[in-house]
């Protein structure tokens, strides 16, 4: 675990723990719920943060985490959770399934998302962009993690890794079907009036598909790099692009702010990076100007970056050896073998133009895999016609 000290996000003032459920501020007393091993130090859910805590201090650790479970970010639009499907999901955790508990926390369409993001085109261009500048960090703190994929793929290769996100269902649902124990997990708003980690640099600041929902894109990137410190790098990747209009909501921006923003950086287009992953290759950055009408940009900077990007070979894009993989989840049985079926339209406009695995597979539905870009599956593996899951997908 990375030992980040953790600060009150109202105050900036030192958090220590008070009982097994809880951090308080040292000087003023205030006091934030922690379940699970995950703090929620949400700003501006001071209702939800107390109700939570009556329920902790009263030993109704259930009632607690369904509270805080059916909390969303601002941009949520779909119904709010069912909190009898909650509680079936906490009394059930240790048997059902990741899909399952996607679907009893109610996510919809971003559950479709979260479940099949290890094939996602942008996905794994985060994932070329880690590897084309890869130098072994020993410890990684990633900013709206999510469900923890990235996070699974450097703890998996021996990093020391950190994540937060504004939703603490999606730190809660890393904590159980995707990280291993020792990853610390943090639940709290980019936007917080103070910046919840204590300074402690780590070798790599990682923010995917994310960046461009935040407000403060300039204050928030300055925390970012002062995480990073005066020695790591930052991988942002899946930038929106607002030159060029998307599926997603947030706040694109322009390749002129991308300049700005990272005056230090090495800028790709978001694409270049998956073909450079399927064609086992070294990504070629662009300069900002040359990519005014790509979907979505992605970027490294910092002193700790490499300063060209080499070959995505064998590294994070390839599952470790001995790895049991296993057909895409995306394709079901045919007439002719196996074809892809599209978990919603949505999904299937937005990725499959850029789908890196073919609409059609002869299967089989599982494999064994030794590992190496030599192996005789590497490049149905690269595509991702097959995929290294969790356990309990």
């Amino acid at each position: 675990m990375i030992p980040f000290d953790l600060l009150s996000p109202d105050t900036g003032h030192r958090l220590k723990p008070d009982g097994a459920h809880a951090l308080r501020d040292a000087e003023t007393g205030a006091r934030w719920p922690v379940i699970d091993g995950i703090p929620y130090l949400r700003t501006g859910r001071a209702e939800l943060a107390a109700a939570a805590l009556a329920h902790l201090d009263a030993d109704r650790v259930e009632e607690a985490l369904v509270l805080l479970l059916a909390d969303q970010d601002d941009w949520w639009t779909g119904p709010p959770a069912d909190p009898e499907s909650l509680r079936v999901l906490v009394r059930e955790r240790e048997s059902v399934t990741l899909r399952g508990a996607v679907e009893r926390l109610g996510w919809g369409r971003v559950g479709d998302y979260f479940v099949n993001r290890w094939t996602d085109p942008t996905f794994l261009a985060g994932l070329s962009l880690l590897e084309a500048h890869w130098n072994a960090p020993a410890c990684a703190f990633e900013l709206a993690c999510g469900i923890g994929h990235y996070l699974r793929e450097l703890q998996r290769r021996g990093v020391k890794v950190a994540g937060a996100d504004v939703v603490f269902a999606k730190l809660w649902v890393a904590r159980h079907w995707v990280v291993k124990k020792g990853a610390q997990l943090v639940c709290f708003d980019a936007a917080a009036p103070h910046w919840p980690i204590a300074e402690a640099p780590v070798d790599l600041v990682i923010c995917n598909d994310a960046f461009y929902f935040l407000e403060d894109k300039p204050g928030i990137l300055a925390c970012l790099r002062r995480t990073a410190g005066d020695e790591g790098w930052l991988a942002v990747s899946h930038i929106h692009n607002s030159g060029r209009p998307g599926f997603s909501a947030g706040k694109a921006i322009s390749s002129a702010e991308i300049e700005e923003l990272f005056p230090d950086a090495l800028v790709y287009d978001d694409a270049e990076l998956t073909r450079a992953l399927v064609e086992a290759r070294a990504p070629q950055p662009r300069e900002p100007g040359d990519l005014k009408t790509c979907e979505a940009f992605s970027v490294v900077a910092g002193p700790g970056m490499r300063p060209a990007p080499r070959a995505v070979i064998d590294g994070l894009t390839l599952p470790p050896a001995e790895a049991r993989l296993h057909l895409n989840p995306l394709y079901a049985p045919a007439a002719d073998g196996y074809a892809i079926r599209w978990p919603s339209e949505r999904y299937e406009a937005e990725y499959a133009t850029q789908a890196t695995y073919p609409l059609h597979s002869d299967g089989p539905e599982a494999i064994a895999w030794k590992g190496g870009p030599d192996a005789p599956e590497a490049e149905r593996v690269r595509r991702r016609e097959y995929v290294d899951l969790p356990e309990r997908w």
